[in-house]
């Protein structure tokens, strides 16, 4: 991924200033700053989630901010937690790991539970699997988070 002179304004306000940076594959990187100081706004600029104001990113070999681009294409491979990353309460903890594969026609529903099971049991959880989110502690829910951050569930 490359990062060329990354501007974000919000009305007057410019939030990101000209950021410049590349970041290989495998490459861990930390995005560490106050509060307020762009860190989500940068992240969101990243994936395509936020509208750039100039500048260039790169991702996979594609420019993202180039409207001919399918920016759906590119987000298959990258991943992004959000700050209050929220299961879906309508569905059991299996379920929620199960929906990306499935919609996503990477695996039929026994391939999808499957995975899954394997996913959670990596984690400790296999014991949840039909529990729904409001019945986890927040360790819990924090180490299902990590099956998402690590794109493990679409693997």
């Amino acid at each position: 991924m490359r990062v060329e002179y990354l501007k974000k304004n919000l009305d007057e306000l410019e939030v990101l200033k000209d950021i410049n940076v590349e970041i290989d594959e495998g490459e861990v990187v930390c995005v560490i700053g106050p509060s307020g100081s762009g860190k989500s706004t940068f992240l969101r600029c990243l994936n395509g989630l936020e509208e750039i104001t100039s500048g260039t990113v790169i991702v996979n070999g594609k420019d993202i901010t180039d409207k001919k681009v399918n920016i759906n294409k590119v987000r298959e491979n990258v991943g992004m937690v959000f700050q209050h990353f929220n299961l879906f309460p309508h569905k059991t903890v299996i379920e929620n790991i199960m929906m990306a594969p499935v919609l996503l026609k990477k695996m039929n529903k026994e391939q999808a539970r499957q995975k899954a099971m394997e996913l959670l049991n990596r984690v400790g959880l296999s014991e949840k699997a039909d529990v729904y989110s409001a019945m986890l502690s927040g360790g819990q829910k924090q180490r299902l988070l990590l099956l998402f951050q690590k794109n493990m569930v679409l693997n």
